[in-house]
């Protein structure tokens, strides 16, 4: 049982924040807080009258003045009681012994605070005075704590990873002339457009159904289930894709499981509409005037989009201020959960941003220390483990190229030949769907965004193209692309399109490169991989009826071409010198994805017959040159 538990808790984006919120927490000796702290146990009130649960732990050092350093959660701020503290209260154990004064936020109607919780909640950008949003409850937070906390030197900063980190965005629009520096790391940001809930209109259903099912339940009158004692559903088998397909495949039977509203919800709005764009926080990343540091993991399974689009609205619409990014070797949350280590390349890289940047950028923003600067972009190169600093992001010198596709499964960066064939063709199969890890557990695999794709290669409904051999360095920095031109014999089909880098065999995940002598900007070590390890590098389905817009879908004509045009989050990776460049192309993910029937209907509502199968065509002639758009940087 709790084995369960931690998977359970490990694995979607909210959870995640929990496993450093919670289970840290409980996991280390916390008396050395207490002995430098004094908690503080409050009910603050939003200009609605609701009042907010925050606990304040103020040093007990009182011969100088501290910053605020503040974390909003819907997560719960446990441990709850004046006597009772947490093992560890900011994104590192240097924020603990330098001294900050931490505050930490139920938002309303989770937990101890009051109100009305709702799922993501839409922003106002010129609140009434009676209106209240998540930037409003931040601003009012904040000024009562500027009034009523002694010690304080009138500077505030603020943080959050995952659901929090979307809490971080919306505390920082129109912002409170006192927040001087803010986090932002790994923030749902967009739920429809490549978060949690939905990815090109692809539901992620497995993240979805744990999240629903075992952890975020509305809650009756009275607070929430305590954290750990989250109700867990039980599958009755450790197999999830026989799970889901058993008890599906149609949402509507899967939903009857576990009676979550908010579960429904996400799965009845499976376009970009009404309910999902006022959702989307990014539009609404206005009147900043404070630090920003953006922080991601390029193996992050729940919010690499959210990271790279809240990135690039604030640069966008807040032109002036200091923005920064962040992006490392890491799953969701690496960089907070991952121990001190020598060798490991994830943790190494985690070292070197807690202690070389996310401490020094708070505390000369903060303290008003001796600044320190840090660049633009601070970017991992998951191909050559090695840390890059770069003026912009994507580069400047990144240049436009193109991956095309090829008869007879060949790939290069030459368009087609007008001798090649026409195109390759696959049968699609709603009863035997391609799984996206080769053994899919009930929970989602983390780690499927960096797994071998070798089991996919060998199946029938699953095209590969492959480059030969690399007679040099390839290096992808930017967006990645698939512009493709497919047909089916449905009205609807998924294209799932995988970008993988093929190593030789007996060759190893690459070491620090020679002559790189930047201190604490290289890692090394990885574990083995086999021969011929097939590593995914970036993978996103596109539900082909969204094609032209994910508000209006659009049936396929059965035969007929068309484009299939959508773009996969950002990617840094160098492809190395005798590895191979591939694309796999598919119908099916599952069960990270849902199924798509293959018939134009809506899926909320797709019953068991209406899964069909299809024959889908990838076309790579002059005509129809289907391709991957990327951006190369010139090898130095």
């Amino acid at each position: 049982m709790k084995r369960r538990v931690f998977l359970a808790i490990a694995v979607a984006a909210v959870i995640a924040a929990v496993v450093y919120m919670l289970l840290e927490h409980r996991a280390q000796d916390p008396s050395h807080l207490g002995a430098r702290y004094v908690k503080q146990e409050f009910r603050i009130p939003m200009r609605d009258g609701v009042n907010l649960y925050t606990a304040v732990y103020v040093p007990k050092n009182s011969s100088q003045s501290f910053p605020f350093l503040l974390w909003r959660t819907p997560f719960g701020t446990i441990p709850y009681g004046k006597n009772a503290f947490p093992a560890r209260l900011g994104p590192s154990q240097a924020f603990d012994r330098s001294g900050y004064i931490f505050v930490v936020q139920d938002v309303r109607g989770r937990f101890q605070s009051e109100g009305q919780f709702i799922d993501m909640p839409p922003q106002l950008d010129r609140p009434q005075s009676s209106q209240v949003d998540e930037s409003t409850d931040a601003y009012d937070t904040i000024e009562w704590l500027l009034h009523h906390i002694e010690h304080n030197n009138g500077r505030v900063g603020i943080w959050g990873m995952s659901y929090p980190g979307f809490f971080a965005s919306a505390s920082i629009i129109n912002s409170h002339p006192a927040i001087k520096a803010a986090s932002v790391q790994a923030p749902a940001t967009d739920l429809f457009r490549g978060d949690d809930a939905y990815h090109n209109g692809a539901f992620m259903l497995a993240a979805q159904f744990l999240l629903y099912s075992s952890f975020f339940r509305i809650r009756a009158d009275g607070p929430d289930f305590p954290p750990q004692d989250l109700p867990l559903y039980s599958y009755g088998t450790e197999n999830g894709y026989n799970f889901f397909l058993q008890h599906g495949p149609d949402l509507a039977s899967l939903a009857s499981l576990i009676h979550n509203p908010l579960f429904d919800t996400n799965v009845r709005h499976n376009t970009f509409d009404d309910y999902w764009q006022p959702r989307d926080v990014a539009v609404h990343l206005r009147g900043i005037h404070c630090s920003v540091l953006n922080v991601g993991g390029w193996f992050d399974a729940e919010d690499l989009a959210g990271t790279l689009r809240t990135y690039r609205a604030i640069e966008r619409q807040n032109p002036g201020i200091e923005n920064l990014l962040v992006m490392g070797p890491w799953e969701h949350g690496g960089w907070l959960r991952l121990p001190h280590s020598s060798g490991d390349v994830a943790a190494d890289a985690a070292d070197y941003y807690r202690e070389y940047v996310v401490f020094p950028f708070f505390e000369s923003r903060l303290k008003q220390n001796a600044e320190t600067p840090l660049a633009k972009a601070q970017i991992f190169d998951t191909g050559s483990n090695r840390w890059r600093q770069f003026d912009a992001w994507p580069p400047r010198e990144a240049q436009d190229a193109h991956i095309y596709l090829h008869a007879n499964g060949s790939l290069s960066l030459q368009p087609p030949r007008p001798d090649e064939g026409e195109y390759d063709e696959y049968v699609s199969d709603p009863a035997r769907p391609v799984p996206y890890v080769p053994v899919a557990p009930t929970s989602l695999a983390e780690g499927y965004t960096h797994s071998d794709q070798r089991f996919a290669a060998s199946r029938p409904d699953v095209l590969t193209y492959s480059s030969e051999p690399l007679p040099q360095d390839v290096t992808l920095a930017g967006p990645v692309s698939p512009r493709l031109f497919v047909s089916s014999s449905g009205t609807d089909s998924d294209f799932d399109v995988k970008l993988i880098d093929v190593f030789p065999d007996g060759e190893q995940p690459a070491d620090v490169p020679a002559g790189n002598n930047q201190k604490n900007m290289s890692v090394s070590g990885r574990s083995r991989v086999p021969d011929g390890y097939e590593e995914l590098v970036r993978g996103e389905p596109m539900r082909a009826k969204l094609r032209n817009s994910l508000s209006d879908p659009e049936p396929l004509v059965p035969g007929a071409v068309t484009n299939v045009n959508f773009d996969l989050p950002d990617a840094y990776h160098t492809f190395r010198v005798g590895h191979r460049i591939m694309v796999q192309i598919q119908s099916s993910w599952f069960p990270l994805t849902d199924l798509n029937p293959q018939k134009f209907v809506d899926t909320a509502a797709a019953q068991k017959s209406d899964f069909v199968r299809a024959t889908e065509r990838v076309y790579h002639t002059l005509g129809s040159p289907s391709a991957l758009a990327i951006k190369l940087l010139p090898q130095r």
